[in-house]
């Protein structure tokens, strides 16, 4: 099954955030990252059913005035 990651730099850690379900990790790179969230939505899934008919995430930017 696939999942929407969103991965931002938060002082020396990137953090990862599936947007489908409330699963987040972290990691010291994008790539530690992304796998500590894959193991993390694998273990997730160990106690919680897959949910049916998912729809991706519609992702869009926000303009506010500075």
């Amino acid at each position: 099954m696939r999942f929407t990651a969103a991965i931002s730099h938060e002082g020396p850690w990137y953090v990862a955030r599936c947007l489908e379900v409330e699963v987040t990790s972290q990691g010291d790179s994008v790539d530690s990252a992304l796998a500590n969230l894959r193991e993390a939505l694998e273990l997730y899934f160990d106690d919680q059913p897959f949910p049916e008919g998912i729809e991706p995430p519609i992702i869009a930017p926000v303009d506010i005035p500075a």
